[in-house]
């Protein structure tokens, strides 16, 4: 890898260490890494992967030609601000940090007009994942190319028209790991109840959700068509789901979902300062 695609990313959490272990697994090297991560024991787990880190920014990122800011939403601001006398104008800049704006993070980066802003989600972790990807009008078809690259081995992507887009991409898939596991969770109480061991309720569990999402990204039909498949009038699936009906756990579920996406769009309200 060249320097100017030599990745930094500051920040090296569980997010962060998806990406590389995806690249690393799809066959880049150690050396194409750079790691910012002032803890410890997050900085040991790329220290263990032989990758080059540090405890602060200093002047490795600038031999770096793409960073991802990995950071919390929370600690962004004094990330950009510490990196920025390290940033090149041919830099493009990834970030991952929920709820943060591009123009937020641009202006903490001293203008910088190369930024995309994403929105993955844990899934990446095993290569199933969902990236939603919005560029700013100063990315090139190159510069979005490359962006896209760094997330090549987490699984798919999907580029929105506008930022704004990123707020329902961040309550549909960025927190939609944690419904599916609460439905899990749920599903596994049920077959302990009914009779099975712990570890048989979960394969039990994790095998209904992992068949019926292959299925559904297989079969062209839309959802609703696949539920009917398998709901007899009468049977064993019509008696749960109306039960379900019942208790309007669909419209429960569609509210929390515009419930989440008006939340990121707090927080990008609450987070958005002015540069020091």
């Amino acid at each position: 890898m060249t320097t100017s695609t030599r990745i930094a990313f500051i920040g090296g959490g569980n997010m962060a260490t998806a990406i590389i272990d995806g690249l690393l697994a799809a066959g880049r090297t150690p050396a194409d890494f750079f790691v910012v991560e002032p803890f410890e024991a997050t900085r040991q787990v790329s220290v263990a992967k032989g990758i080059a880190t540090t405890t602060e920014p200093t002047a490795g990122l600038s031999e770096c030609g793409i960073w991802v800011l990995a950071t919390k939403p929370q600690t962004l601001q004094g990330a950009c601000e510490a990196a920025r006398p390290f940033l090149k104008a041919d830099t493009m800049v990834v970030s991952i940090a929920a709820g943060m704006r591009i123009e937020t993070i641009a202006l903490w980066l001293g203008g910088h007009g190369r930024v995309v802003r994403t929105m993955p989600n844990t899934p990446a972790k095993v290569g199933l994942g969902l990236t939603g990807m919005f560029a700013t009008a100063g990315c090139s078809a190159a510069d979005k190319a490359a962006a896209e690259a760094v997330f090549a081995a987490t699984g798919e992507r999907m580029w929105v028209a506008t930022e704004a887009m990123l707020d329902p991409i961040t309550a549909i898939t960025g927190s939609g790991p944690g419904y599916v596991f609460y439905f899990m969770e749920a599903m596994e109480r049920a077959a302990i109840e009914l009779g099975f061991t712990p570890d048989e309720a979960r394969k039990l569990s994790v095998a209904a959700f992992r068949g019926a999402a292959e299925l559904a990204k297989q079969d062209p039909e839309p959802l609703a068509t696949l539920r009917e498949r398998v709901t007899s009038k009468g049977g064993t699936t019509y008696a749960a789901l109306s039960h379900m009906w019942d208790a309007k756990v669909g419209e429960t579920i569609t509210a929390a979902l515009h419930k989440a996406s008006e939340r990121a769009a707090e927080m990008a309200e609450q987070l958005a300062k002015p540069a020091k």
